[in-house]
């Protein structure tokens, strides 16, 4: 049996380096851990994270392909990152002009819970403890 001891990290690749760069560390307000550039690959590597523990590791590479990304597509369904309060944080994403889908209640915990989109399209969840 495996001895798993947490999630290390979640990769995504995105389409327009500096608008994902902006959106994850501007509005999510996750931390620059290390940025690279691989000149081989012509490729940025931004490793990022969340109260000071790694979790995010943004990619750049030329024409990557498309990929399906709504909640209910194949692979991924989305990235959730748990709140306090929902409330607070809608209208802080409504002010930086995201849309937010409406909120949703879970039907076996009873908490609340809703969806933005990064800027390719990648869902992300926010969930309120």
């Amino acid at each position: 049996m495996l001895h798993l001891k947490n999630i290390h990290h979640i990769a995504i690749i995105c389409s327009d380096y500096e608008k994902s760069k902006r959106f994850y560390t501007e509005i999510l307000g996750l931390k620059i851990v290390r940025e690279v550039y691989r000149e081989e690959r012509k490729s940025y590597k931004l490793d990022l994270a969340l109260n000071d523990n790694y979790c995010i590791e943004l990619f750049s590479f030329p024409n990557p392909p498309a990929r399906p990304s709504t909640p209910e597509a194949q692979g991924l369904r989305h990235l959730a990152f748990a709140v306090e309060d929902l409330n607070q944080t809608v209208a802080f994403l409504e002010s930086k002009n995201i849309y937010v889908e409406p909120i949703r209640i879970d039907e076996f915990t009873q908490k609340r819970f809703t969806f933005i989109a990064d800027p390719d399209r990648l869902p992300i969840e926010f969930y309120e403890l």
